[in-house]
Order: structure tokens, then sequence, then C-alpha cells
């Protein structure tokens, strides 16, 4: 709108209409407003440092429960001492552990070993459980051994549904022989316990491999997808 005045001023003029159409000021929070904010911040910075917390000092405990009871007391310094030392009985445990796998790694040791070994063979209950429990052990400590090499999308348990798995390996023996296709075993975890889940042959062609780590994927999946991994898609 032009408007001319005596100063000699000939150029537009803001009216009431044309102010309508300027953005609203930002909102004008209260004190209450703040606190909240600040209070859920607070939430979020120590719940995280609570729980690890409070799960490793649970996990101390119970170490120091199981294995403070089995050391002589000529070699438990709280016998000589008024207060406890937490971790004493972890400590002991990993030195334990340590002096176990270096006598298993020599000649003697590993006699020793396959000898307990055959006599667990010939225990049909504890021979199942041995074995399940080694193969376990073996497949998650070795670094190149057949864990959990790359998070996936596959659609399960119907098309159109999109879940995230973990590729194993590649499916061998009578699986593949009976096979039409190629097919790779998949782990489909549960949610929020990853530890419990399936077991899933599917083919190549319908797995989709995400950028994503293992270890991304995983807090993924605990989270119930609340925690979601950064991702740079310009490649896409």
């Amino acid at each position: 709108m032009q408007k001319n005045d005596d100063s000699g001023f000939d150029g537009p003029v803001l009216t009431d209409f044309d102010l309508g159409d300027a953005p609203p000021p930002p909102p004008h929070h209260g004190l209450m407003w703040r606190l909240r904010n600040y209070f859920l911040a607070g939430v979020v910075v120590a719940a995280p440092m609570g729980m690890t917390l409070y799960v490793t000092w649970a996990f101390v405990s119970f170490v120091d429960r199981s294995v403070k009871p089995l050391i002589p007391d000529a070699y438990n310094p709280e016998t000589y001492f008024r207060f406890s030392f937490p971790g004493f009985g972890l400590l002991i445990m990993v030195v334990a552990l340590t002096i176990l796998g270096a006598l298993a790694a020599n000649f003697f040791g590993q006699t020793l070993l396959d000898y307990g070994e055959r006599l667990v063979a010939r225990m049909p209950i504890m021979r199942g459980v041995y074995n399940a429990t080694k193969q376990i052990l073996e497949t998650v400590t070795t670094p190149s051994g057949a864990s959990f090499r790359q998070a996936a999308l596959i659609e399960y348990p119907r098309k159109g549904l999109w879940t995230i798995c973990f590729i194993t390996g590649d499916a061998m023996g009578e699986v593949q022989a009976r096979t039409d296709a190629p097919v790779i075993s998949v782990y489909v975890p549960t949610t929020p316990n990853p530890t419990s889940g399936f077991l899933i042959f599917v083919q190549r062609s319908e797995i989709i491999i995400l950028d994503m780590s293992v270890e991304e994927a995983v807090k993924m999946v605990i989270s119930m997808g609340l925690v979601i991994p950064k991702w740079n898609d310009l490649h896409v």
C-alpha cells in the first residue's frame, strides 16, 4: 500500500492488515515449564548412568557372594580387616580363569581337557548341556568365528512387515542341499530381550543388508525402536 504524507516520504507503509501476515512471536514459557524440561533432561542423563552402576554393582556383589566363601580365611583380607573389599571375589575369579586358560593351552592341560570331555560324553544329560554351552561360547569369543556378522532386514512374519535380523552365516549341509536356492541362516531376536528369538533360513535375494553395526541394531531391538542409530543417506 502506498501513502504520501507531508514529510515527503513516498513508499510502502504497513497497515494493520499487512502486520497480520507476519509470523507470531515465540511463546513465552513460564518458570514451571523450564523446570520441567530441566528435570526431564536430568532424568535422561542420570538414568543410563544409574542403571549401569546398578547392574555393575549387582554383578560384582553376586560374584563376591559366590567366590568369597571358597577362599580360605588365611588368604581372605577380610579376616585381618574390619571392612570388606568389594570386587575381591571378582578379582580372584578372573585370576583363576586366566590360570585355567593358560593350563588348557599347553599339552598337559589339553590332555586333561580331552580326558574330561570324554568322561562328560558318557553322561547323557550333561553331554548335551556341555556341548551346547561350549559351542555358543566358542562362537561368541572367537574373533574369526561365525558370530553375528551383519544386521539386516527381512520380511517376517509375512510380506509387508519388516524385521531386524542378524546374519550368522551361510547354510550348509542338509538344509542347503534341500532348498531350491542358496539360503543364509539369520537370527531374528525378540524385543526387548534379544537373547531369545528364531533361527530362519532366507534366500539371499530376500535380505536387505543394513549399514548399522550389530551393536547399534541390538540397541534398537532392546529399546523397542526408541534408540535409532544415526545414518547418512547421501549415498542412496
